[in-house]
């Protein structure tokens, strides 16, 4: 706090002493982040002030006041600057006006959440950073949950002229993570020598540099000493990047390890209903006990104890969790909720998974609440709803697929609070949710249905994204039983099955999920409402589906998506993995309540569609592969 305004700050410190007080100058608000709630960015650019200490600072530092602003740190040998994570972001980065008035190190110190395939967008902008200008850039990240739906994935990096040359670990166990390189400050200079850049500096502003009697490099490289004495730069390095598929499996993982031991409670309870979202989640909880094993294996002392006391066991106890399976039988607990409407293949399917990951696994019915329910309904109302397939209306249909779907929830959460004590133990469970994003932003759950827990791992990862995952997990995690998923039809089965008649998660929704992804990434990526997504997919699927098509199929979507915002409310957290990801209503300040039908946009699509011209070549059976 500095003149009764609260800013977000990085403090550089020397010896014990503050050097300077650095405020954030561009804030993050938008998407995950509200800095603006809290703070205020430093519009005095390249300036500086005097800020009197706390009295309880003062007595650690000896110092009464130290400069806060905008000031760069001059050593004997080189110029230190700092830049503030969303600030490499902007278009306008301090680091440009920093490097032109002779700044040769930028530190950023960030905290930049996980999304699938981010990790390219960081390292272009810090490898940008220093390939025109020239430079060294220190970037270090946060790394694990913060209790959030947010997960900072690491990956500290060290880049040089527009090179990286050293990179640590973008999904880890470990609360720190230290990264070093070896750098020669003349390679900077010799990048800078050029015309262009020498008169943009030459007029450049200049900062204030606080000079600091300290050197970075050995005072002996600055005299004559033998060859094989001199220390060698780092090389360049190739970054790591991962699949989107292991992404998957690490990133949800390292989350869910941080979520748990930061709960203070015993592990985790899954409804597991054979089909392919309750599977992955199962699958990266699998990856998570892989994970802590490895750790184990390694030694490392914090994740053992974290274990032990997950587990169960007493502080002095000499258990260490290097089986992931065994591991997985004391801290996962999945449950089979069946009724007369679930078939053989999906009881079968998450018997073999819950056999093969290794987690405590129940099997039930819940007919008989289910009918206990409809029978009250019956008993009070004089009435007794039918399903579709024997003649109800569609009123009567979704209330009878709607009890089934919450007796869940309500036996998911008795179970998770109930089965340690089964167990001869003490805690609870966290449960946890399986809706896809795709199905979240559709609407196609019911409220306070199984996808109500606690926190939920996939909520937000396509339903194309999790199939290639469980592919990758079939071969990487030698899980062969999944093979039975990927060729699974999704299905609810909340509906009675006869021979005319088999319920399908796509025919239910009226889209597939390869569209639905589309969908989502145009409204919220590419900011579209319904009129500007039929214009720019009427081009994109113009070759196989016809304008009408097109615009039937962005009407249905709109439709449903407002018809279900009022869903958004109540929707279990969920990990943040894409920017499409329905809206958290801590940042969506819009209704919850959407008209239906948008009829002036809709009026719009009708009218173009009618005088576009048919282009389409597909026949129909081809047009839904050409979408996927």
């Amino acid at each position: 706090m500095h003149k009764n305004v609260i800013y977000n700050c990085r403090i550089i410190i020397h010896s014990g002493k503050i050097l300077l007080i650095r405020p954030k100058m561009w804030m993050a608000n938008n998407g995950n982040y509200r800095e603006l709630r809290y703070f205020t960015p430093w519009m005095k650019h390249r300036e500086t002030e005097d800020h009197y200490l706390p009295r309880i600072i003062q007595a650690v530092t000896g110092q009464t006041k130290v400069l806060f602003g905008d000031a760069v740190v001059s050593t004997v040998d080189t110029c230190i600057g700092v830049e503030l994570c969303e600030e490499l972001f902007t278009p306008a980065s301090p680091h440009i006006l920093m490097g032109l008035d002779g700044v040769e190190i930028f530190t950023n110190s960030s905290g930049s959440h996980h999304e699938l395939r981010k990790l390219h967008t960081r390292v272009d902008l810090i490898k940008e950073a220093t390939q025109k200008l020239g430079g060294i850039y220190l970037y270090a990240n946060q790394q694990g949950c913060d209790g959030d739906r947010l997960y900072y994935d690491g990956c500290a990096m060290i880049a040089v002229n527009g090179h990286i040359v050293a990179q640590g670990s973008q999904f880890s166990l470990q609360d720190v993570e230290v990264v070093t390189a070896t750098v020669d400050l003349e390679d900077v200079r010799s990048h800078r020598a050029t015309s262009s850049r020498s008169m943009q500096a030459a007029g450049s502003s200049r900062y204030q540099r606080i000079e600091v009697d300290f050197s970075l490099s050995d005072e002996s490289t600055a005299s004559i000493v033998a060859i094989e004495d001199l220390v060698t730069s780092s090389r360049r390095t190739e970054v790591r990047y991962h699949k989107p598929e292991e992404e998957i499996a690490l990133g949800p993982a390292c989350w869910l390890w941080d979520y748990l031991r930061r709960s203070r409670t015993q592990g985790y309870f899954l409804p597991l209903s054979g089909g392919i979202d309750s599977c992955a989640t199962a699958v990266i909880v699998h990856s998570m006990c892989r994970l802590v094993a490895e750790s184990a294996r390694k030694g490392d002392q914090a994740v053992i104890s974290d274990a032990r006391r997950i587990a169960g066991e007493a502080e002095a106890s000499a258990y260490v969790p290097t089986d992931p399976r065994e591991f997985a039988n004391r801290v996962f607990h999945t449950c089979y909720m069946g009724t007369v409407n679930s078939s053989a293949e999906t009881r079968n399917r998450a018997k073999d998974l819950a056999q093969a990951i290794g987690s405590y696994h129940t099997d039930l019915n819940i007919d008989t609440l289910v009918t206990a329910i409809r029978d009250l309904f019956a008993f009070v109302t004089g009435f007794k709803p039918q399903f579709r397939a024997h003649g109800g209306s569609p009123a009567e249909n979704l209330a009878l697929q709607n009890i089934q779907a919450r007796m869940r929830m309500v036996v998911a959460y008795l179970f998770a609070q109930l089965l340690p004590w089964v167990r001869g133990r003490n805690g609870g469970l966290l449960v946890l949710g399986s809706a896809n994003v795709d199905e979240s932003l559709r609407g196609y759950l019911t409220k306070y249905d199984c996808s109500s827990a606690d926190i939920n791992p996939i909520g937000g990862i396509s339903k194309t994204d999790l199939k290639k995952f469980i592919a990758y997990a079939q071969h990487n995690f030698e899980l062969p039983i999944l093979e039975s998923f990927i060729t699974a039809v999704p299905t609810a089965e909340l509906e009675p099955i006869t021979d005319t008649y088999v319920q399908a998660d796509e025919a239910d929704m009226g889209m597939t999920y390869d569209e639905l992804s589309v969908f989502g990434r145009l409204r919220k990526v590419e900011k579209c409402g319904p009129y500007s997504m039929f214009t720019k997919l009427v081009h994109e699927w113009g070759s196989f589906l016809s304008p009408t098509q097109v615009a039937d199929k962005v009407k249905l979507f709109f439709f449903e998506y407002a018809r279900n915002r009022h869903k958004m409310t109540t929707l279990t957290p969920s990990y943040h993995a894409e920017q499409y990801s329905p809206d958290d209503n801590r940042f969506d300040m819009r209704p919850f309540l959407y008209p239906s039908r948008f009829p002036w946009q809709f009026k719009k699509i009708d009218a173009a569609a009618a005088t576009l011209p048919d282009r389409s070549t597909v026949r129909p059976a081809e047009a839904k592969e050409k979408l996927a």
